[in-house]
């Protein structure tokens, strides 16, 4: 979904765009998208012009002009047992990392925007808005107690006719942008350690936005530049352009293309020793010049004998001439709904994977999934796992059920079988670098089988701006996990609850 301004937005939208903040069990960061909540909040409380003319935060609308205010704020409580399945015990055993720990955190994030109806058919809109987040006590990643308050939004754009069914979209600053699934391009900014607020990931702005749209009935065609908004700590000077071609069918469905250039980078990447005996080779400022062409498509509603079936799939191809890296990624997705059924369950079923660095050739395989929708419910390879491995030299087999026992509550199980596509290879960055039994320095696992995730999760409206959601969720490690650790390792699990609040 790429990001407009707030103007005319319906409680529809407004709860897709909330469903993106709300903290999921072991996602770093965590931003869940949820149409299954959004169409709840649009049965259950149906928006009629009264409602909107009474809508507290609409400040002005006379002579073509809107001024709306925008607040948002959320409170997290999350506990976690056996972190990481406590590989630190046995990687990096000085670091005295404690693996159990309860932490609460919260964020507020007020803003406003404006429209414009000029004379001239076009509408001027922009947006202001910041984050303030903290965590109180220690997080996942053993920083807390700590927090920050950081620009988000800051932009000022314009959109009109052109004529002939064409209509264009003009942007500049601080904003929201996701393209496709999300697989390549959707979080634009980082929270979490000094910035607190780790779960929640309620940044989601680039620091640096120019976007131009053109569209013509059904096709969207996407022009980018952008810099995300990363950690003063680990700033790696990234900056993207790239072109976005996307069709949508009217019945439902799309198609979609999105090319991707990294210009400039300070990001390195980690390499397999040869043969998979030694540390990793890191490479400072590797990931400059990296090309990545990606294609994303959904299926539109069938008839017949694959009514309420829903497919979808991507592929992305990548490539950097300068380092001599090509690697691959994909996913495909089944989905059934049954309709007659009560609490209209919805069954998905999936494959994703990444292509990890061969230890046994020279070219770097290792795929770098850039800046991607880190949530169950789309990029996350596992719950828990996705705080572990990133999407990079992984793969898993997923399983969700969903089921709406009322219009305001939606339960919803995750299942992810997770496993590594190459051995002796980094599978996140390179930290689990260890000396085998043996006495040689090996990096990733020596057995594919990393871990099986389990999630609960209950969503629940309580009103228009409320929304509560919870979760359990538990990762049985896999035999690759047992042979780093040199034992039978036990599982990770961990809950949350949150609440936010959205006008």
């Amino acid at each position: 979904m790429i990001a407009t301004d707030f103007e005319g937005q319906d409680v529809r939208e407004i709860v897709v765009e909330m469903a993106q903040d709300i903290g999921q069990a072991g996602v770093v960061p965590a931003r869940p998208f949820a149409p299954a909540l959004a169409l709840s909040v649009a049965m259950a409380f149906p928006v009629s012009a009264t409602a909107q003319d009474r809508d507290p935060m609409l400040f002005h609308d006379s002579h073509g002009l809107k001024v709306r205010g925008h607040l948002q704020v959320g409170l997290n409580a999350v506990s976690e047992d056996n972190l990481f399945w406590d590989l630190a015990a046995t990687t990096a055993p000085a670091s005295r990392f404690d693996p159990d720990t309860d932490w609460l955190e919260g964020y507020i994030k007020p803003g406003l925007s404006f429209e414009w109806q000029t004379g001239q058919g076009a509408v001027v809109y922009g947006k202001l808005s910041a984050v303030a987040s903290y965590t109180w006590g220690r997080d996942a990643f053993d920083t807390g107690d700590n927090g920050a308050m950081t620009l988000e939004e800051a932009y000022f754009a314009v959109r009109g006719d052109l004529g002939d069914g064409l209509s264009y979209d003009l942007s500049l600053g601080p904003r929201e942008l996701t393209l496709g699934t999300g697989m390549l391009i959707a979080n634009g900014a980082t929270s979490g350690f000094e910035r607190g607020a780790l779960k929640f990931g309620p940044r989601k702005a680039w620091e640096v936005a120019a976007i131009g749209r053109i569209s013509s009935q059904s096709v969207t065609g996407t022009a980018f530049y952008l810099d995300p908004n990363e950690l003063p700590s680990t700033d790696g000077q990234n900056a993207l352009a790239g072109v976005d071609l996307r069709y949508d069918d009217p019945r439902g469905g799309y198609l979609g293309a999105t090319y991707v250039d990294v210009v400039n980078s300070n990001s390195p990447y980690p390499q397999a020793a040869r043969g998979g005996i030694g540390p990793p080779t890191v490479t400072p400022g590797a990931r400059q010049d990296t090309r990545t062409l990606g294609l994303y498509a959904k299926t539109p509603p069938f008839a017949g004998a694959l009514e309420n079936w829903v497919f979808t799939g991507d592929v992305a191809y990548q490539w950097n001439d300068r380092i001599d890296l090509e690697a691959w990624a994909g996913r495909v997705t089944a989905g059934y709904t049954f309709a007659r059924l009560p609490w209209s369950p919805n069954l998905t079923m999936g494959y994703q994977t990444f292509s990890g660095d061969d230890p046994n050739t020279t070219t770097l395989e290792r795929f770098d999934p850039l800046y991607y929708q880190g949530s169950p419910s789309a990029w996350a390879t596992g719950s828990k796992s996705a705080s572990t491995f990133i999407n990079s030299n992984v793969n898993a087999l997923t399983l969700a059920l969903r089921v709406q026992p009322t219009r305001q509550d939606t339960w919803t199980l995750r299942y992810a079988h997770i496993r590594a596509n190459e051995l002796n290879s980094p599978v996140q960055f390179g930290q689990a670098t260890r000396v085998d039994v043996n006495g040689n320095v090996v990096a990733g696992v020596t057995t594919a089988h990393l871990a099986d995730d389990l999630f609960v999760e209950y969503s629940r409206i309580i009103n228009r701006n409320t929304f509560l959601t919870a979760g359990l969720s538990v990762s049985f490690p896999g035999q690759a996990i047992d042979t780093v650790i040199g034992r039978s390792a036990d599982p990770w699990t961990g809950g949350f609850i949150n609440v936010v609040v959205n006008f």
